[in-house]
């Protein structure tokens, strides 16, 4: 039995081993996109995310980041480390738990020690199964990025193997410890992300099947209660608590005119006496499942309150601090994830019903300076019973929603979706497109790396496939052979310990079908949401592994050798993993990646110092703020981020100092922007001021809340509103210039008046924001918006930017530029382009780049043409040349490639002598672009904006062949165009 143990021990070491070193070595060396800017940014500073946080995780963070012993350029890859070995510790205990329930089908007796062929056959299936998960690509994606998903894959496994430990010890009478720690880890997992905690019902049912004798009755309740149990966490918990004490704590300062704190104080300490004497009270009568649930219950509380750093940290008023929860009642908000909405989960309506009634909902506070000020409470609106439905999933009314709902199921503008139209948007699209589709990516193999690429099947060739298909590194092919191997192990599980099989399987729902079911997601997404179901393929990949024991059933048979049949099981299972591995490893391995943070630096370095630059959306911001809190980089821009803009705790954020930036210059206060004030000014055309209007005295006159600005409902209430589209804003020409605010060559066009011309029917607290910041500034500080933001939010200010970089900078000259917004400053975009930009590694071709990284180097080639262009306007053909060639040097075809930004290259390389690229580049992208739409005309419609871009680039190729007399090859384009632009819309 020793000797069992210690080869358990040592295989699962090594397996471990070769998790982190596989890791280790494809590890992103700085911050990647989406939310890893952010999370490194935060654990180096312990700062405050977006909600609902992930508290132990940024802790845990914190302390990786101290590796990097003062390098700041090192602590992105230490804060990735930390994700590297929460995966390879998540394989470790995967490991232990397969051999934990391999042996349970091999050997009947706990006490009794596997054979030699026994155990050779439980460490393969063991191994195979958890190196299978290793190289599966959704866990190995989170596994090399600052992201929450790989410690909670962590958590998972540990309290999984953890449960199996107990259920081996259930007879001892030091067994609850076992338990306890199960609660301790479940309490802090809430401080990573709340996905560990749908485990629980297939814990609960090792519990059941180890104490109780089975029966259907027995069965019922065990899910009945396990589900109480996690509702009680999800809801009671984890929100429940400090929404008592946010009852508590506005009582005792509203009402009782104590001091702020006194009711939250009040409330923990009734909590904890309550629980001294329920845990006493247990103790007395010897109710051992009693004492032993308050105990859990407890530990569950001690590793929840991780949060505790989320109001101390935003106490301080840090430079992150998303929702700003420093006290009990914003606090709560946070947790409860308000601003995100909600989404219709078991009742309610469709995407085209009609409410009938609204209702008022809870009351709702701001911390104010004496005591809790009660605000607009939230309307909910009122519909009727006819118009809900059971499991609406044709919920979402957005823009353009419908016209997706409708390439799943047939469902009509104006008509009410049956019941039926539901289900099979369930199942189509969120369960087989967003669940069964990325399963088959991990375990048969992937299309691509195009958003809604499909599964790979073994008998699928690259013949007529786009190039940008056929030959991605996302290209994966597993031939089947995981799930395969995954199918055996499930069915001889079932054969030979059912109820094992039963916790395998009910962990794979809850943590894959049911969380499908759960999010309700809508009919579009801004990437692919793979990640969310590991837990799943974890519970998988037990299968995988148990698989190898089917496969040494069967050589046993025909070889009737024990050893013999278990070691070359073992091989021929470790050959699947090595197939895994070979096939993703190119593009899992971001090692040399760093464009991430280069494309923050580069956006940074195209504004003037101390700059406000506006920016948009996730991948827009969060690398900013990594290179700025961890690198300290050009810390004198200001970012403020647009869709934050629209609430308070952000604009106050933006008012106060930040590293060298100066507050907003801005005139409005917290009592003109506070939640519930001035979110949305409509539209209200007053005569006398529709020919225009001062921007600063409008600004005042909703400073000073005139009536002249307000308009009332039906129930009374009074709002602001603008009175007219049309603004203007009388410039001092003398502050513009000795603020450097417009280049030197422009500045004989500085008007004296700039007017404008909103073109939206309402302003959002945003826009009311940019334009308090407009008016009160006087061009002292330089105003930027980055060249991705939505046009919408330049408030019509779109003939007065000029374009410096990826950024346009508010200037009071008018540019008559129709073809581009606003004019160029040539002198400062060539410098800012040419010297401060870095492109490292953008042209090497045995790096993987996604999508996500791909639409950046696409932005900055627009912008190096633009640039180019004007120079060949200028005359200055040399600079004109130099600008194109360096682009295309620096990101070049082979590594990063041609996209519908490039065939405007061609006219101008034609009329600077490189008549031979701009040939090429017509060749290339128009068999490209052939290519594709004959590929994704094919693809049931889920390529559509593929389509789209690539008929664009063909009409764009059409233009510039007959420009540069390729008008053989101009007209076989015309003709490819319209024989796919025909089809569009059947």
């Amino acid at each position: 039995m020793l000797q069992y143990k210690r080869i358990n021990n040592l295989v699962g070491w090594l397996v471990f081993a070769v998790a982190t070193i596989a890791y280790v070595l494809t590890l992103e060396p700085t911050a990647s996109f989406w939310d890893s800017g952010e999370f490194i940014a935060c654990s180096y500073k312990l700062l405050v995310p977006h909600p609902p946080g992930a508290p132990f995780y940024l802790l845990l963070g914190r302390m990786f980041s101290l590796f990097a012993f003062g390098d700041v350029t090192q602590v992105a890859w230490w804060v990735n480390m930390l994700s590297a070995l929460s995966s390879s510790f998540t394989v470790l205990f995967l490991f232990w738990t397969i051999t934990i329930l391999a042996r349970k089908l091999l050997v009947a007796d706990k006490d009794v020690a596997p054979t030699l062929g026994q155990t050779i056959a439980i460490m393969g299936s063991a191994a195979v199964g958890a190196l299978a998960f290793t190289f599966s690509d959704s866990f190995w994606f989170s596994a090399v990025e600052a992201e929450v998903y790989a410690m909670s894959a962590f958590f998972t496994a540990f309290v999984v193997w953890a449960m199996l430990r107990w259920e081996s010890h259930a007879d001892s009478p030091a067994s609850d410890k076992w338990l306890i720690l199960i609660a301790y880890m479940v309490g802090l997992s809430i401080g990573v992300h709340l996905l560990n905690l749908v485990a629980l019902p297939a814990l609960a049912f090792i519990f059941f099947f180890r104490l109780k004798k089975y029966s259907t009755k027995g069965a019922i309740l065990t899910m009945v209660v396990s589900a109480l149990v996690l509702g009680i966490i999800l809801v009671g918990v984890i929100p429940g608590l400090p929404s008592i004490a946010g009852k508590f704590e506005v009582l005792f300062v509203n009402s009782f005119g104590l001091p702020f704190g006194a009711g939250v104080i009040f409330f923990v300490v009734l909590f904890i006496a309550l629980l001294v004497w329920a845990i006493k009270f247990a103790t007395r009568k010897g109710n051992r499942t009693l004492h032993t649930s308050l105990v859990c219950f407890v530990y569950i509380l001690i590793g929840y309150s991780s949060y505790l750093i989320i109001p101390i940290r935003s106490g301080y008023d840090p430079t992150i601090d998303e929702n700003d929860p420093e006290n009990i009642v914003s606090f709560v908000s946070y947790l409860k994830r308000e601003q995100y909405g909600d989404r219709p989960l078991l009742v309610g309506p469709q995407y085209n019903a009609e409410p009938v009634d609204q209702e008022t909902g809870a009351a709702q506070y701001i911390k104010g300076t004496d005591n809790y000020i009660e605000i607009e409470p939230k309307v909910d609106p009122v519909y009727n019973s006819a118009d809900k439905v059971l499991l609406p999933r044709l919920y979402s009314n957005a823009p353009g929603h419908l016209q997706q709902y409708q390439k799943w199921v047939d469902v009509q503008q104006g008509q009410k979706p049956s019941f039926g139209a539901n289900m099979e948007f369930l199942f189509k699209y969120q369960m087989g497109h967003m669940f069964w589709r990325y399963f088959g990516w991990n375990f048969v193999g992937r299309d691509g790396d195009i958003q809604n690429s499909g599964v790979l099947w073994p008998w699928e060739d690259s013949n007529g496939l786009p190039e940008r298909v056929a030959e991605s590194k996302a290209r994966n092919n597993f031939l089947m052979l995981p799930l395969i191997l995954g199918i055996l192990g499930l069915i001889y599980q079932i054969r030979r310990k059912e109820r094992d099989a039963f916790i395998i399987g009910l962990l794979f729902f809850f943590t894959g079908l049911a969380i499908v079911i759960y999010l309700n997601q809508p009919p579009v997404e801004p990437r692919e949401r793979d990640y969310t179901f590991s837990g799943a393929f974890y519970a998988f990949s037990v299968w995988i592994g148990l698989g190898v024991l089917a496969v040494a059933d069967f050589l046993r048979r025909i070889m009737k050798a024990d050893v013999a049949a278990g070691a070359l099981a073992s091989l021929l299972g470790l050959a699947i993993p090595g197939v895994m591995a070979a096939q993703g490893w190119d593009d899992h391995d971001r090692s040399d990646r760093y464009h991430s943070v280069d494309s923050a630096k580069n956006l940074l370095s195209s504004v003037a110092p101390n700059a406000i630059l506006f920016t948009n959306g996730d991948n827009d911001t969060f690398p900013l703020w990594y290179a700025q809190e961890v690198e300290g980089f050009r810390t004198d821009v200001r970012v403020a981020v647009l869709s934050y803009m629209n609430t308070d705790w952000y604009i106050d954020q933006m008012k106060r100092q930040a590293y060298e930036s100066a507050p907003f210059p801005m005139i409005l206060e917290n009592a003109n922007y506070r939640q519930g004030i001035n979110d949305y000014l409509p539209y209200m055309e007053r005569p006398e001021v529709a020919a225009g209007m001062d921007l600063k005295q409008y600004i005042e006159l909703v400073k000073a809340n005139h009536e002249a600005l307000q308009i009332g409902d039906r129930s009374g209430r009074t709002y602001l509103s603008f009175p007219t589209k049309n603004f203007f804003l009388n410039v001092d020409k003398q502050a513009v210039i000795s603020n450097n605010a417009v280049a030197k060559e422009y500045q004989d066009s500085i008007v004296s008046r700039m007017a404008w011309t909103v073109n939206q029917n309402g302003l959002e607290k945003k826009h009311l924001a940019i334009l308090d910041l407009i008016a009160n500034n006087n061009w002292k500080r330089p105003v930027y918006f980055s060249t991705t933001a939505d046009n919408s939010d330049f408030v019509g200010l779109e003939n007065y930017l000029q374009l410096e970089g990826l950024a346009y900078r508010v200037v009071p000259v008018k540019s008559a530029n129709k073809e581009n917004m606003g004019y160029i400053a040539k002198n400062i975009m060539y410098d800012n382009m040419m010297n401060k930009f870095s492109w490292r590694n953008m042209d090497r071709e045995d790096i993987f780049y996604d999508e996500n990284y791909l639409r950046f180097p696409a932005n900055a080639r627009d912008k190096y043409h633009q640039l180019a262009v004007e120079y060949l306007k200028a005359g200055d053909t040399a600079a004109a040349k130099k600008i194109l060639l360096y682009s295309l040097a620096k990101l070049p075809d082979n590594a990063i490639p041609y996209d519908y930004y490039i065939p405007p290259y061609v006219v101008p390389l034609y009329q600077l002598g490189e008549q031979k690229k701009a040939q090429e580049i017509v060749e290339v992208m128009s068999k490209r672009s052939d290519q594709a739409l004959a590929y994704y005309f094919n693809q049931e419609a889920l390529f559509d904006s593929e389509i789209r871009i690539n008929l664009f680039i063909m009409q764009q190729l059409m233009q510039v062949a007959k420009q540069i007399g390729m008008n053989e090859k101009a007209a076989q384009i015309e003709q490819s165009f319209m024989r796919y632009y025909s089809q569009m819309g059947k």
